[in-house]
This record gives structure tokens, sequence and C-alpha cells, in this order.
């Protein structure tokens, strides 16, 4: 695909990064947010309306949910009321494939070509141009994608027909969840049983407990760098809600989701939950009397 110029709605925490690497990689952005200011901050060229957005031949789409894919794409003055034929949507959101896979039909009824394409990384990686894309579509969508992929990404695997790149990112999330609470909890034992948490990650980095959280975060954490700017813990909480709606489409008992739900739902119930889901330790720390992995541990009373 030619440079040309692309259209880009959500430009929040991570659509705002990856449209920056996309501006600076020479393309032309027509971006649409509806809080104001966010396109000028990503670099793109603001405009007014969904319909405007819609005058490029790809449109990136990066939102909260399917709720709101869903209002973008069918509401009224949506994505499909401007829809032409050859033009092709990429949803970058996290969102429900049976949901995909029903837009997906919408629009090839009128000859557009939709492509899910759910990211892993976070927002260092949307940063460095790094993310991992697992993409579902149409081949030729897909491979056309090729050069508007490249800016904020460096692995890109084509998973299969419509719904499989969001369903394949559901399963990475909730894993990530997963190692993320648990780790949170093993690691605010280890504070209070006293030991140094340094020596506890060498331990479990080398170990069979090894897991991302073990190795990318806690490193930080435990000197006070929760890594600001990531996913937050209630759409973490979101995310593992879609997990376990998937699995029951699927046939598959999601026995190990409750330890997931309950701990970023006890961040978000103690105020944490619009803060990057890292902070699930400090939920897990108040339970257990105040615990701080950087911070001197308290004395308990008798």
């Amino acid at each position: 695909m030619n440079q040309q110029t692309l259209g880009f709605i959500g430009l929040g925490n991570m659509g705002g990064r990856m449209c920056k690497r996309l501006v600076g990689a020479g393309w032309q952005v027509l971006g649409y947010d509806p809080s104001a200011g966010r396109a000028e901050a990503a670099g793109a060229q603001p405009v007014a309306s969904l319909a405007e957005a819609m005058a490029a031949e790809v449109v990136l789409l990066s939102l909260p949910d399917s709720r709101v894919v869903e209002a973008v794409v069918e509401g009224e003055g949506g994505l499909l009321a401007h829809a032409r034929a050859g033009q092709i949507v990429v949803d970058l959101s996290t969102a429900a494939a049976s949901s995909t896979i029903r837009l997906q039909q919408r629009f090839a009824e009128r000859g557009v070509h939709y492509v899910d394409a759910g990211i892993s990384g976070g927002a260092a990686a949307a940063d460095k141009g790094t993310l991992t894309l697992m993409v579902g579509g149409e081949t030729a969508a897909v491979q056309a994608l090729e050069a508007v992929f490249a800016p904020f990404s460096s692995k890109v695997v084509h998973m299969g027909a419509s719904g499989t790149g969001h369903t394949t990112k559901l399963l990475n999330n909730f894993l990530n969840a997963v190692s993320l609470a648990a780790t949170a909890e093993v690691m605010v034992a280890g504070k209070k049983a006293g030991l140094d948490l340094r020596q506890l990650l060498e331990v479990i980095n080398a170990s069979s407990g090894v897991n991302f959280a073990s190795l990318n975060r806690f490193p930080k954490i435990i000197e006070g760098d929760y890594l600001e700017g990531g996913l937050t813990g209630q759409l973490m909480t979101k995310d593992v809600v879609l997990y376990i709606e998937r699995a029951r489409e699927l046939g598959v008992a999601s026995l190990n989701a409750s330890g997931p739900l309950a701990s970023f739902g006890l961040q978000t119930a103690l105020g944490y939950g619009g803060l990057i889901s890292n902070r699930v330790v400090d939920a897990i720390g108040d339970m257990a009397g105040g615990v701080r992995l950087h911070e001197p541990l308290k004395e308990q009373s008798a």
C-alpha cells in the first residue's frame, strides 16, 4: 500500500500513541476523538465527524469496548453510513469476537474489509513501535495493511478469519491478568514474610514461577515505579469478563477466572480502578494491613 491519508478514530492512551508513530513515519492522519485536543496531541489533522474520518481508504479504530465500537459503526452517522466499497476498517480495540464477526458481515455487504487487530505490549511498546498485533480477516486485506502496521508494531501474526485476532487478544489478556494478580499476591506475601524482594524476584525469575509480571513489572514496582500509563484496573476487569464470555461461547469452563476477577474488582472497589492495573498490588497490600512493596513494612500490632 502506498503512502496515503489514514483515518484514525479514538486517540486516547493507545490510539494516540499509535497515531503519533504513523505521523512520524510520514502518514497523513485524519483524527477523530470526542475529547478536544487529542487529535492535535497525536499529530493528526483533527476532523469534526466520523464521516470526515471515513474519507480515507483505511480507517483505524482504537476504542474502549464493543459497545462503543458498535455505536461508532452502526449509530446514526456512523461508519456504515459512509462506507465505500474497497475501504479497509481496522479495529485495534479489545472487543468481543462475536460482535466483531457480526460487524465484519455488515461491512462485507458494502464491499468493505473489516479487520480485527488485537494489540499487546502496552504504552511503552506503542511509543517504541514494538507492539505485537494478532490479526483476523481476509488475507488480501491483512497483506495490504503491512505498511500501515509497520510504524507501531514489530510483530504481526495473521491468526485467521474474522474474529480470530480479537479472540487471541482475549486469551493473551486473560493470562496477563492471571499472572499479574497472582504475582502481586505473592509479592505482598513475600514482603510480609520479611523476604528481600529483589532476591525473591531473582529466585522466581530463575524458577518455574517466572512470568511477564515477575520479569518486567515487579522489578520496577518494588522501586516505586508502577509504570503508569498502561491498561487500567477497570479495563483489565473488562478484558477478563470478555474472556469469560468468549470461553462460554466456545464451551470452555473458565475455572481460573475468579482470581483475577476478584483481584481487579478489589482494585476498583478500593479506588485504584482508574490507575494502571499494576496498582492491584496496592489493593492487595491494603487488605494485608497497608503493605507497599517499596516502603518499609509497617509494624503490626500484637
